[in-house]
């Protein structure tokens, strides 16, 4: 397998600290995630910045590849921290996937194929539990 990229970010700190890459474009405080709570980003919110960026490139390359006008798509995604009763840590993943051009089964096609592209997909399939869930036509964001 061939290296395309690799990032380098140093933490200090851990959660409370603050994360930096080498060459200085990523520079965040992080602080403890709590509802409503303003004391810093923290690593789930950083997870889903990468995830929902990196599924949304996957999903409009699929789409271009079939021919399939995407530009107006936007994929959130939600990163839960869950605690069980032995007091283990797990994340959970939902990625809300909107694409107002589409009805929901070309819409959940694309998501699915995405979802076999994505490198975060890949990484974490099997070991968090992941869902794909396309907005309604309601639920799509107005532009």
């Amino acid at each position: 397998m061939k290296t395309v990229y690799t990032a380098h970010v140093t933490s200090h700190g851990g959660r409370e600290g603050f994360v930096r890459s080498d060459d200085g474009q990523l520079n965040v405080k992080l602080g403890m995630p709590q509802e409503g709570a303003q004391n810093g980003t923290n690593p789930e919110q950083l997870f889903a910045a990468g995830y929902g960026a990196c599924f949304h490139s996957a999903l409009k390359m699929i789409a271009r590849g079939k021919g399939i006008e995407a530009a107006d798509s936007q994929v959130t995604a939600h990163v839960a921290l869950n605690k069980d009763e032995r007091h283990t840590y797990k994340l959970s993943v939902v990625l809300e996937i909107a694409i107002p051009s589409l009805d929901e089964t070309q819409a959940r096609e694309l998501a699915e194929a995405a979802h076999q592209m994505c490198p975060y997909s890949n990484a974490t399939r099997g070991n968090i539990d992941v869902e794909l869930r396309i907005a309604q036509a309601s639920e799509q964001p107005q532009r």
